[in-house]
């Protein structure tokens, strides 16, 4: 059930077919020489997770960085880019791990100590491609993990990942993963439900939700916060759609209920209506909503009949007659989610009384169990019977890259070739993975090194841990996405080689044996899409200045990797880093041929984008509406699954064959756990960057650091209950880790709530198991437990911790700067 970012960038075109514009170019490049002349220097395009921008360049430095125009609502972060070229984090040089080198016992006990030797180049990628040959002679593919993924930097052509894995395949065969921490839980369980992954498609246009919906409901979503990033350059077009969402509020034509324990940004924004829960408690919520629309005969009989599966059995469930034999009234739902009874029974009716659009965020899939939250929230939207028409039904991605603003079909350019090309063999070509799994869920892989021939269950299959020895990372972080950092600690002590490249000394380049300088995407040449939803234009990415040290783009590192055993001229089909953009661009000016009148190349890269204007509005599962046998779910049946029998086959223990309400390992407000440590910690998307990236950059950090920590926010009552003012350095801890950050008092945090942002860097005073986090990275504290064993993805937001003043002598903060290098 691996989702590839790619393939939905692909089906643009066939995500709309009726929403093909008329052909556009960009502005006159005249429009833009004339800002040319201003100030010194040169100015150049460029692309990014923030957006699209012009940087002025002059003595071969970026000086400043300018939105483009058709951004009307760019990020504030763009601040930041010149802070991720410029800063002390920076990978300088080619570093090899002291004691690694020194023992050649391939021992971990002391990494993680950030003691390194600087070397060449070509010793470097010589210690590289040794340990790749002797992890394939003395072991085999099963002992290689190279499938540490995450969302990299943008460009179509210096995909670090599609880098990595091409080369090290030219070499052998290796360990890969399937899914992803952003939505592991919900992209697992939603092709049982309504036939996709969800998470990642295109959803109802927003102009469908403004011109129709009267209760729109935003559950654990805070798009506001989240659609300042994008997969590929952001456009920010979502913006003006939540501008006029506002107004709407505002004279109460459209009625906006956050379903939230916290007031997150996008409340703040719209002054809207505030509904809280207690933490992670929505199912127990959701089933009183579905005991109500049942009880009351306000659930739409028709549709449930023509559409949908497995109803009696689930309404069994609600009703006590099956499973645990409990009625799932609001009143008991009460007692677990902290709403008041009456309040969940007239939220019921108000779904049923006017058009509703639910719009669930990705949060509230990333904890124990998180599977049922969104098949629950899927049977709500059956019972309220307005899937499929504008302005109802659910989503489960509106927050993200842009989806629902509307597809202009523009056919993206294709990307540097990830696997080995058809007809050729890798220098191993060894299959036996020695019994072991090939492929397993990212969010094991740690359970993969302390617990090798393990077998686990996952999605209708099992798997064997393999007993990996090396790992490869390239352009990713794991040692921010993955949870319980001493446990990770333990874990890479038992690891014979450990290779990173990256362009930054991130906490993953700090455990590792062998770094590597990637140059940033600023300083190479590129392609991307512009709106990875809306398919608003394409973005040259014009090198703004030379790869500063002695780092080097990843097709250069991974060519001369790939030279040492005589595959270089294969790893490049004999092109160099502007053929390779020029054919990309190419080929997608023939794909879009007759579509988009697309430049050449040449008079594309002078005028630095092309915008495709805007497309026409959509309707997801409108088609399935009006005739869902033509137009059939991707589900077993071809309807949506309220009781899934295929899971029920499974026979698992926290993932049965309808949503169910399980409780958690730890949670607060008088849950499991809450005695010892009684606050709930909430590690959701950052604010001011994107996960881990752009943490670095110092100047954008200091504006919302407290004491130069990462912030940690709190109610005022709680906080005046530990003696806790704003401002103050705070140990959080718990069981698993402690850490230091900055308190933030806020009243929109409730009581027994905290949050810390993740994507804050790691930064242990050393080494040792337990050692205090210096600089505040929540997943110092998380538990590293599945979510169930069908989707095996992240429990992150299962997490309960205590908080208290910090005294004594602050230690420094060692999440930033560089290794120390010895001689």
């Amino acid at each position: 059930m691996s989702v590839s970012r790619r393939s939905f960038l692909k089906g643009l075109a066939t995500t709309s077919a009726a929403t093909v514009i008329g052909p556009s170019l960009l502005a006159s490049s005249k429009v833009f020489a004339d800002d040319q002349q201003i100030g010194q220097g040169t100015w150049r395009y460029s692309g990014s997770h923030w957006g699209a921008f012009r940087a002025q360049i002059y003595a071969g430095k970026v000086q400043q960085i300018e939105a483009i125009e058709i951004d009307k609502n760019p990020t504030e972060m763009l601040k930041g880019i010149k802070g991720i070229i410029y800063n002390p984090s920076r990978v300088r040089y080619p570093m090899v791990r002291l004691d690694w080198l020194k023992k050649h016992k391939f021992s971990g006990e002391t990494r993680g100590n950030n003691r390194f030797v600087r070397v060449t180049w070509d010793e470097a990628l010589d210690l590289f491609y040794r340990e790749l040959e002797r992890i394939q002679k003395d072991y085999g593919p099963w002992a290689l993990h190279a499938g540490q993924t995450g969302w990299r930097q943008t460009g179509q052509f210096h995909s670090c990942t599609s880098h990595m894995q091409r080369a090290v395949g030219m070499h052998g065969n290796y360990i890969t993963k399937v899914g992803d921490y952003s939505t592991g839980a919900g992209q697992t369980i939603m092709p049982y439900v309504l036939g996709s992954t969800e998470v990642y498609a295109q959803g109802t246009s927003w102009s469908e939700i403004l011109d129709n919906s009267k209760n729109i409901i935003l559950w654990a979503n805070d798009p506001v916060k989240n659609l300042q990033v994008g997969w590929n350059c952001e456009t920010h077009e979502s913006y003006p759609y939540l501008a006029q969402l506002k107004e709407k509020v505002a004279k109460g034509e459209i009625n906006v209920i956050s379903v939230d324990p916290v007031k997150n940004k996008t409340q703040r924004y719209l002054e809207n209506t505030h509904l809280y829960i207690h933490p992670q408690t929505d199912v127990p919520f959701m089933l009183g909503v579905a005991h109500t629309l049942y009880t009351e005969n306000l659930y739409d009989k028709e549709f449930i009949k023509m559409y949908c599966l497995g109803f009696d059995e689930f309404i069994g469930y609600v009703t006590g007659e099956t499973k645990d034999k409990v009625e799932k009234t609001p009143e008991w739902a009460a007692e677990i989610c902290g709403v008041p009874a009456e309040q969940i029974r007239e939220f019921a009716r108000m779904l049923v009384k006017e058009r509703t659009q639910i719009l669930f965020g990705w949060c509230i899939q990333r904890q124990e169990h998180g599977e049922q939250p969104y098949w629950m929230g899927a049977v709500i939207a059956a019972m309220v019977g307005q899937i499929g028409l504008p302005g109802g039904g659910i989503s489960y991605g509106h927050h993200y890259s842009g989806i629902g603003v509307p597809s202009t079909g523009f056919a993206a350019p294709g990307g540097f070739p990830r696997n080995v090309d058809e007809g050729q063999k890798p220098k191993w070509d060894n299959n036996d993975f020695n019994g072991y799994s090939r492929t397993i869920p990212v969010a094991r892989f740690v359970d993969c090194i302390l617990e090798p021939g393990k077998e686990i269950k996952y999605n209708g299959s099992k798997v064997i841990l393999p007993d990996y020895k090396m790992m490869v990372i390239s352009g990713n972080n794991p040692w921010h996405h993955h949870q319980d950092r001493n446990r990770m600690k333990q874990a890479f002590q038992k690891l014979q080689t450990v290779v990173t490249i990256d362009f930054a000394w991130t906490a993953t380049c700090r455990f590792s044996d062998i770094v590597l300088p990637a140059c940033t995407q600023f300083e190479r040449n590129d392609i991307d899409v512009m709106g990875s939803y809306s398919g608003r234009g394409l973005i040259a990415m014009q090198k703004l200045v030379d790869p500063l040290y002695q780092s080097k783009t990843d097709f250069d590192i991974f060519t001369e990797l790939s030279r040492r055993f005589g595959k270089n001229k294969e790893y490049t089909r004999g092109m160099d880093e502007m053929q390779w953009v020029q054919m990309l661009y190419n080929d997608c000016r023939k794909a879009n041929a007759g579509k988009f009148d697309m430049p050449e190349f040449d008079v594309f890269w002078q005028q630095g984008f092309l915008d495709f204007g805007t497309g026409k509005p959509w309707v997801r599962h409108a088609d399935f509406r009006q005739d869902p046998e033509i137009n059939a779910l991707g589900t077993p049946s071809g309807f949506i699954e309220i009781t899934s029998r295929k899971i029920g086959r499974y026979k698992y223990e926290h993932c049965q064959e309808h949503p169910m309400w399980f409780e958690k390992t730890e949670r607060s407000h008088g849950g499991p756990g809450s005695d010892k440590h009684s606050f709930w910690m909430q590690s959701c998307h950052p604010d001011k960057r994107l996960h881990s990236q752009m943490c670095e950059s110092d100047q954008f950090r200091a504006t919302y650091t407290v004491q130069g920590r990462e912030p940690v926010y709190i109610n005022p009552k709680d906080a005046a209950t530990k003696g806790i003012k704003d401002g103050d350095v705070v140990r959080v801890f718990n069981d698993r880790g402690q850490l230091l950050a900055g308190a933030v008092v806020t009243d929109s945090y409730p009581q027994g709530v905290v949050r810390i942002e993740e994507g804050a860097w790691y930064g242990p005073l050393n080494e040792k198991v337990g050692s205090i986090d210096t600089y505040g990275d929540p997943n110092t504290l998380t538990m590293d437990i599945p979510t169930s064993e069908l989707a095996q993805a992240t429990s992150a937001q299962t997490c309960l911790v205590s908080i208290e003043k910090f005294t004594g002598e602050l230690p420094p903060v060692t999440a930033f700067g560089g290794p120390i290098e010895v001689s």
